[in-house]
């Protein structure tokens, strides 16, 4: 047909009532190639008057368009009856995804039924393209495209009816599924249209080219045209049939007015100044006040002393009965030990984290239970994300999308090497003794649309390929094709640029064809396919990603281990590409394994860190103990057999915990094995240090035996070391009062390894030390035990280095100073009835604050409510696909079948009645007989183009049923904002609790709910964080419970000594706060795990703290600040060298270690522990005691001055025996010097003295 001839065809179609530019069916579009989604055939150009409709055809005008209804003698159009059904199955797909909004299906239909059936065609469509077309051997002329003109006013109401309508089986719009490449958040009236228009979407049978005009705009107009202004509903409007308002869920207009929300409460504060400062200005001066002057001898201090007293004797005679029977002892103590430690045999290590971390009991725990019971646990992720950062991106200049950025990693080779690297996963084989035959991923992928027996296509790999359906040929496709005029190659950037923002389109809009939707069957929404992209930038997007998703399953199941086998398949073929130096790719890489296979792996590597760190504490030890005066006697008076008993007797302890637990079923963790050593060994090396130096600072008495003398040194030290032993012990087993695992199975072992430490310093570590003071007393060396040495040990008290430097140096100048979060319901909720549904739906006809009406109340808040996707609706799916006009549920009407359920990919000549009839009103809802009876095909049918309503998939697994078919549980996903740390997490976890409470308390308003009915919310990291709710008042709990028996010891063991009990918990309280506040300045975040390291800090502070307390509590000098220095010197010295110079070396090694477990919570927690620990305990607690400590004990005063009395006497009657022997001896040779005896009584004598004005 020649232009003017075309020309003076158009002519004809005279705008002007009445009368028509095409009519009837003319046959297959010949402009549309591919495969389209429906047929598209098109009208036959017949300019001509409308045709007056009676009878069947008016009535089924009135079911297609009822606003066209002009009265039944009156009714006239331009469409005939096969136009009619045509129209009616092209509406029927787009009215499946917006039947939730009765006024947005009347609107969408209200534009294509005057587009197609208006009796005034002709004024409102201008044909612009005919093309001749053979159908059914006649050849006629066919319009192929032409221009709707519609009034901005029309356009834009109905766009803005149906633009928030949502797809609640994912949370989305629908409009982003008919918006082309825009999708919901650029889609426009106009970009809405035309996708309506293009014939390349698969949907629509020719070209139509919408043109809005504004109402007052008359300029470029044709003649005679007048754009259609008919009256569009809006969304908060009811039907003319009756149709009920949209919910709130698809119609903002709809929504109820919400209160404001309360403000957050404001900040503590006192006289408008920060009240924590107030109130540390208030406690500064609270500091520098001074006390009261001492009393005379009271009670109190009579029971002090009786207590000293009492354990003195008591342990000293102890300490020279274990001295003097060494190898026995030795023996015994190895005996208990073995038989305590035959019990790790049987040791039980819990490595799974939700074990670990989550009571039994817990909220989070039982929740989880109950959802892995009926739903299964969540699939399991195994996922690479790649990039590819040295390439350099392009600009690609598209026919239909413009010019398009394009990273380097977004090209077509690439892409194909992650589909070859995707494919060969997915053929992924291996023998598996579980199933005893081949496994492969079929037996274990997570496959939501044909779960019950899988294909490798049928298993959810979500990727970039799969927009081609990781097809090579799809990916290689190019097409030339014609827009506008414009002439070009399209190819697969085109499709992808499609794709990536309309991911649910079965069809682009390039003459390629291809369908966005993954082999498997189910969108590859944009995120799950790139990443690193700014906005909706998609194709320049820095990583690529690629994910495999399998069933999981608990770990009984035989397949569990059939799944962790994949996995290590799937890791293995990873890291043998990593390896590959002809891989461009980039990646990390993570299987659901990973998390327990890095543990075990960083552990195993960190062995060595540790060992070297046990190592550098023992040679510490040994150098440390060792008396240096002479180099003749290094090897004699060397500490390495002393030091590696003591790290002995700390092992021996741990292994006596641990084998004692195992017998009785506690299992153990890495975190008991990692920690509950250090901690021993601090403990146990301060007590060794404490013992060992008091040992060598005293000489032995005249007449005193080696095992006498022992006994006296630890009849000294020994009530000290068990005020803090045995303040650890009862701390910790306090602690196992916490609801948490992993702090309770902790503070067990814990509590028994530092009891059996004690005890074992108390009988093996003497007898170790009498057999090592035996050898050196026969001047042996350590380890060449023959070998002795001429030069004697003198016999005078070592002080060693840290003793004369503290008393000389340090006191004196120290006192000087100042992810889906799934919504569940258990048993209980009737659904079947109207008022049941209606309580659950947010759809038209649902309550305004029904269960998913609040919970899209809550998105309107992210910041508040951490979610950002309202949740999905298995009901009001439900509802939609029983709805007659999805034509998604019908019967058989004949055949064997008849009058069972027909499913929408059957012919409708098979299927004519539908499943249940068209509501009065719009608002459909089931009987419970028909609930009954349709929801498993509801869950069982999988979602098409024909049917999208359909629930296999995304519904299939989330209701469950008991053997009578009531719902015994079921869930609605929604998404949470994005999530980045433990605080968010919390209060995400915090906030969805709040909102499941509401509305389970409106839901058991319900009749005929059961009052234990409940709604919860679940994620998988709820288990994780619900510790994060319990933490603070757990935390403050354990710590509270570790201090009062350091108090409460301390008080007793000084002989009710009360304040010095306060003065020793005020010390502790501040170690355990300043470590929460350098915690927070040091990004070590407070959980479960610290929790621990704080009730570890407890018993690490009560070494720094309490020797030195009791030490000055003892003594007798005159004045506060000469005790605080004797204090520091004496036994600050033993502390620094045992708690301090111990852990420090260890903790330091730790900073090597590769986990950052144990980077952040031991060696960053460890040593602020160990710093605050030493500045509290050698600079703070002096301070502290020279202002606040108690007055010098008066019955110690008198008992110390009797003592001296007493030898003062025995002195003068050794001078008149001396001098008796003197004279009967004088005849003598007066040469003879004095022997070695006397001249040590006379130095005995002097020190003895020396010893008593000091104490």
């Amino acid at each position: 047909m020649t232009a003017l001839s075309l020309l003076q065809v158009f002519s004809e179609a005279t705008p002007e009532p009445g009368f028509c530019g095409f009519y009837e069916e003319c046959g297959r579009n010949p402009t549309v190639g591919g495969i389209p989604l429906i047929p598209p055939i098109v009208p036959c150009f017949d300019p001509s008057a409308a045709r007056h409709l009676t009878g069947d055809k008016n009535m089924f005008l009135l079911q297609v368009c009822p606003m066209m209804d002009q009265g039944e003698n009156n009714t006239y159009a331009c469409c005939s009856m096969k136009q009619l059904q045509s129209l009616d199955r092209s509406l029927t797909l787009s009215k499946a995804v917006l039947v939730r909004c009765p006024s947005c299906v009347e609107n969408f239909a209200h534009l294509h039924c005057i587009n197609t059936c208006s009796p005034n065609q002709t004024q409102s469509v201008k044909v612009t393209k005919v093309m001749n077309v053979t159908y059914l051997g006649t050849t006629r002329e066919a319009v192929v495209a032409y221009q709707s003109y519609l009034s901005s006013t029309f356009a834009n109401a109905a766009f803005q009816s149906c633009k928030n309508v949502r797809i609640p089986a994912t949370g989305g719009f629908a409009i982003s599924t008919m918006c082309g490449r825009y999708g919901a958040k650029l889609c426009t009236a106009q970009r809405w249209y035309d996708f309506q228009g293009d014939s390349s979407n698969g949907l629509a049978p020719l070209d139509i080219d919408f043109q809005i005009i504004k109402d007052s705009d008359v300029e470029g107009l044709p003649d005679d045209v007048i754009p259609y202004n008919g009256r569009a509903l809006r969304c908060n409007e009811t039907t003319p049939l009756g149709g009920e308002v949209c919910s709130c869920q698809d119609c903002q207009e709809s929504c109820p007015s919400m209160p404001p929300l309360p403000q957050p409460p404001p900040p503590f504060s006192l006289f408008g100044i920060d009240g924590f400062f107030v109130l540390s200005i208030i406690l500064l001066c609270l500091l520098i006040l001074r006390i009261i002057q001492p009393s005379e001898v009271t009670c109190s201090d009579r029971n002090s002393l009786a207590a000293q007293a009492f354990m003195s004797r008591l342990f000293q005679r102890w300490g020279t009965l274990m001295a003097s029977y060494p190898l026995t002892v030795i023996l015994v103590a190895a005996v208990i030990v073995i038989a305590f430690s035959v019990g790790l045999k049987s040791i039980k290590l819990t490595t799974d984290p939700v074990e670990l971390w989550s009571a039994p009991n817990s909220r989070a725990r039982q929740e989880k239970d109950f959802h892995d019971a009926h739903f299964a646990p969540f699939f399991r992720t195994n996922q690479l994300i790649l990039t590819a950062p040295q390439r350099k991106g392009h600009i690609y200049d598209s026919l239909l999308f413009g010019k398009q950025n394009f990273s380097g990693l977004i090209s077509k080779d690439l892409i194909i090497e992650l589909l070859e690297l995707q494919e060969k996963i997915r053929k992924i084989e291996f023998w598996s003794e579980e199933l005893n035959s081949t496994a492969s991923l079929t037996d274990v992928c997570y496959a939501p649309l044909n779960p019950s027996n899988p294909s490798p296509t049928d298993c959810a790999v979500n990727s970039l390929p799969q927009y081609f359906q990781n097809s090579l040929d799809n990916i290689n496709a190019k097409v030339n094709m014609t827009e506008l005029g414009v002439t070009k190659e399209v190819d697969w950037r085109d499709h992808l640029i499609y794709c990536l923002n309309s991911p649910l389109s079965f069809k682009d809009i390039t003459d390629l064809g291809m369908s966005c939707m993954a082999d498997y069957g189910a969108p590859v929404f944009s995120f799950l396919a790139v990443g690193g992209y700014n906005d909706d930038e998609y194709t320049n997007a820095e990583a690529l990603i690629l994910t495999f998703s399998l069933n999981n399953y608990i770990r009984d199941n035989p397949k569990f281990k059939v799944a962790l086998q994949w996995e290590k398949e799937f890791l293995k073929i990873v890291q043998e590409y990593q390896r590959n130096p002809n891989a461009n790719f980039t990646f990390a890489y993570m299987a659901e394994r990973s998390l327990e296979d890095e543990i075990n792996r960083t552990t195993a590597e960190d062995i060595p860190i540790f060992m070297i760190s046990y190592a550098v504490i023992f040679v510490y030890i040994a150098v440390a103990l060792g008396e240096y005066n002479s180099w003749k006697r290094i090897l004699v008076d060397s500490k390495f057999l002393v030091g590696l008993g003591g790290i002995l007797v700390v092992g021996c302890s741990v292994l006596a915990s641990m084998g004692f637990y195992s017998w009785i079923g506690i299992p153990s963790s890495l975190v008991i094995l990692q920690v509950v050593p250090f901690l021993v060994l601090a403990v146990g090396a301060d007590n060794i240090f404490i013992f060992v130096l008091e040992y060598q600072r005293d000489v032995r008495r005249p007449g005193e035996t080696r095992e006498e003398h022992i006994g006296r040194a630890l009849g000294q030290v020994a009530p000290s070391m068990l005020l803090c032993s045995l303040s650890e012990s009862v701390c910790f087993f306090l602690g196992a009062l916490s609801t948490m695992p992993a702090v309770k199975a902790f503070a067990l072992y814990a509590a028994l390894a530092v009891l059996m430490d004690f005890v074992l310093q108390m009988t093996a570590f003497v007898a170790l030390l009498s057999l090592d003071a035996r050898r050196q007393d026969k001047n042996r060396c350590e380890i060449f035990c023959c070998a002795t040495v001429s030069t004697q040990h003198p016999n005078k008290p070592n002080e060693g280095f840290l003793l004369p430097f503290m008393r000389k140096y340090y006191a004196p100048f120290l006192l000087h100073i100042g992810v889906p979060v799934y919504f569940v319901t258990k048993r209980g909720f009737n659904f079947t009835t109207v008022e049941g549904m209606n309580a659950i739906c947010s759809s038209v006809g649902c309550d305004q604050f029904s269960m998913t009406q609040k919970i899209r109340y809550a998105t309107e808040f992210p910041e508040r409510s951490y979610l950002a996707i309202p949740a999905n609706s298995w009901v009001d799916d439900f509802i939609d696909w029983l709805n007659p006009g999805s034509k998604c549920c019908r019967l058989y009407t004949f055949g064997p079948n008849n009058g069972n359920f027909c499913p929408a990919n059957i012919s409708g000549l098979l299927c004519r009645d539908n499943c249940m009839e068209k509501p009065v009103g719009g608002v459909l809802r089931p009987t419970e007989t028909e609930f009954n009876r349709f929801l498993p095909h509801f869950l069982g049918n999988r979602p098409d183009l024909k049917c999208s309503k359909g629930g296999l998939g995304a519904y299939d697994t989330a209701v469950v049923r008991d053997e009578s078919g009531e719902i015994i549980a079921s869930r609605f996903m929604a998404y949470h904002t994005p999530l980045t740390n433990s605080q968010e997490f919390t209060a995400a976890l915090l906030k969805a609790r709040e909102l499941a409470s509401n509305i389970t308390k409106s839901m058991r308003n319900i009749s005929g709910t059961s009052e234990d009915f409940e709604v919860f919310p679940y994620t998988i990291t709820n288990v994780f964080y619900e510790q994060y709710l319990t933490i603070v008042p757990e935390g403050l709990f354990n710590i509270g419970l570790c201090l009062l028996p350091t108090f409460v010891v301390c008080c007793l063991l000084l002989g009710l000594d009360l304040r010095s009990g306060l003065l020793n918990l005020l010390t502790i309280i501040m170690i355990v706060m300043d470590t929460v506040g350098i915690m927070t300045l040091w990004s070590i975040d407070y959980n479960a795990v610290a929790l621990i390291n704080l009730v570890t800090a407890v018993g690490i502070s009560v070494e720094f703290v309490s020797h030195m307390t009791r030490t000055f509590a003892l003594s007798t000098r005159l004045t506060r600040v000469e005790r605080a220095k004797e204090a520091t010197a004496n036994m600050g010295s033993a502390v620094f060298a045992g708690v301090a110079m111990t852990n420090l070396p260890g903790i330091l090694v730790l900073a090597f270690a590769k986990a950052q477990l144990i980077q952040i919570f031991f060696f960053r927690l460890n040593l602020v522990i160990t710093l605050l620990g030493m500045a509290h305990g050698l600079i703070f607690l002096p301070v502290l005691l020279s202002y606040f400590g108690p007055g010098v004990n008066k019955a110690v005063l008198l008992q110390a001055q009797q003592a001296k009395q007493k030898l003062e006497m025995s002195s003068k009657m050794r001078e008149v025996y001396d001098n008796i022997g003197y004279e009967e001896e004088e005849a003598k040779d007066t040469s003879t010097t004095k022997t070695p005896a006397d001249t040590n009584r006379q130095s005995d004598s002097i020190e003895s003295e020396d010893r008593v004005d000091s104490f």
